[in-house]
């Protein structure tokens, strides 16, 4: 792997954090008081204005490798650019680059049917209106997709969908217009992974209930949400159908690759922007005679900060340097890997910020406490920790299953003596 951003990434980065710096990060506090004084389920006014900014200066759609649709950029490519955006609130939305619509914009360039991506595509990729993506269940662990209760029912020329969902994020927005609903179609098939399928469902739509938003530590995250939502014999074409019947748990997978890798890109940006905060808080506060900057125990903080942001951002890289070069599937052990571990190096960056401003750390008056929630939530909804850990484990365990390789730390090398013998004599782990 170069370690060293191509020229196109760089260009990229610099524009992108040159626009942040000019548009996004000095209008936080007048869309925050935007949402605070007017309908908090309407566009952010201010924030539309910056998207027509973006868009004329060429920073749209920036992700969608191997698309012509996006910028031209790989997953390599984007990655520094994802990560200036991640460092606001507002940032993806900015340069029509937010989850879901990424991912969902990735379904419908791989698999969608092209009336499927002339009615729901464009406009997306326009950025005239957003879109969800109807997963998660209440009453099962969805981490497990072949959990998922919700039904999809084929009734001649339709197809017939009940069942509740929660955690629909982007439902709640009032220009959400498409959901990406995923159940069964065939529930009985001895092949568990052949028994979901994929659908389309549009907003608002006879059937489909909103029926709550759903806060994340007290945060509604207006005007964007998580909504959850009933489907009680909602009816739509056939034609809705994504790939087909029993291609939902494969069109899952291509899904989760490289949308989800966003998520740990925007982390880091997110990280680095609270240690920023805390840098410059504990050169200012003083705390007993002296700034806290000079307390060693910050002082070891802000250094393991530093060491975990880098060693995130590099397994981030080379996660998406192996999904541009062989491909998600070869590339799912460092995909599972970056989504440990950027989720959990925000966790403890952000509360190690938060723990140096004291009780200011935990209002809404810095930023640390919606940053702290928004990276704890993706340990969630990136799927769970121990999902990701015991994929690894199983890819690891995999290379050992012929007993014959020597990568593992039972492999043992010995330094010889000049008369070929071992001098610390066998090793004493090997049975």
């Amino acid at each position: 792997m170069d370690f060293g951003y191509s020229d196109t990434a760089k260009d990229v980065r610099d524009r992108v954090a040159a626009f942040m710096e000019a548009h996004v990060y000095t209008n936080e506090e007048k869309m925050l008081g935007e949402i605070a004084t007017g309908d908090r389920w309407q566009p952010i006014s201010l924030l539309e204005e910056l998207k027509n900014k973006a868009k004329a200066e060429g920073l749209w759609n920036l992700f969608l490798p191997e698309s012509e649709l996006g910028a031209g950029l790989t997953n390599l490519e984007y990655a520094p650019a994802c990560e200036e955006m991640g460092r606001s609130h507002f940032g993806p939305e900015a340069f029509n680059c937010s989850a879901p619509d990424t991912g969902n914009m990735e379904v419908l360039v791989r698999y969608g049917t092209e009336a499927q991506k002339k009615q729901w595509l464009e406009p997306l990729l326009a950025g005239e209106i957003r879109s969800a993506f109807a997963m998660t269940e209440v009453e099962v662990a969805s981490s497990d997709a072949t959990n998922i209760e919700t039904q999809i029912r084929r009734d001649g020329d339709e197809y017939v969908i009940q069942g509740r969902k929660w955690w629909t994020s982007g439902a709640l927005d009032p220009r959400c217009r498409i959901l990406i609903v995923m159940g069964k179609t065939d529930p009985d098939n001895e092949n568990r992974h052949k028994q979901q399928s994929m659908i389309l469902v549009p907003l608002p739509h006879p059937g489909v209930t909103i029926k709550r938003m759903l806060p994340v530590f007290g945060y509604d995250e207006a005007p964007h949400g998580h909504a959850e939502i009933y489907f009680d014999n909602a009816r739509v074409p056939a034609d809705n159908m994504l790939l087909g019947e029993g291609r939902g748990f494969e069109i899952a997978q291509g899904r989760l690759g490289p949308g989800r890798i966003h998520h740990c890109m925007r982390l880091i940006g997110l990280a680095e922007r609270a240690l920023e905060r805390m840098c410059r808080r504990t050169k200012s506060r003083i705390a007993f005679g002296r700034a806290i900057s000079d307390q060693t125990v910050t002082q070891e903080r802000i250094a393991e900060a530093r060491i975990k942001i880098e060693q995130s951002r590099l397994l981030t890289l080379k996660a998406a340097w192996l999904m541009d070069t062989v491909g998600n599937k070869v590339a799912r052990k460092e995909i599972a890997m970056i989504k440990v571990a950027a989720p959990n190096m925000a966790c403890e960056v952000i509360d190690w910020a938060i723990q140096a401003f004291g009780g200011a750390g935990v209002t809404s008056d810095y930023g640390l406490a919606k940053a702290y929630a928004t990276a704890r939530l993706l340990r969630i909804a990136d799927g769970p920790d121990e999902v990701h850990r015991n994929q690894i484990a199983r890819l690891e365990l995999r290379e050992y299953d012929n007993n014959e390789s020597t990568r593992g730390a039972n492999a043992y090398v010995p330094l010889l003596d000049e008369d070929g013998t071992d001098p610390l004599g066998p090793p004493r782990w090997v049975v």
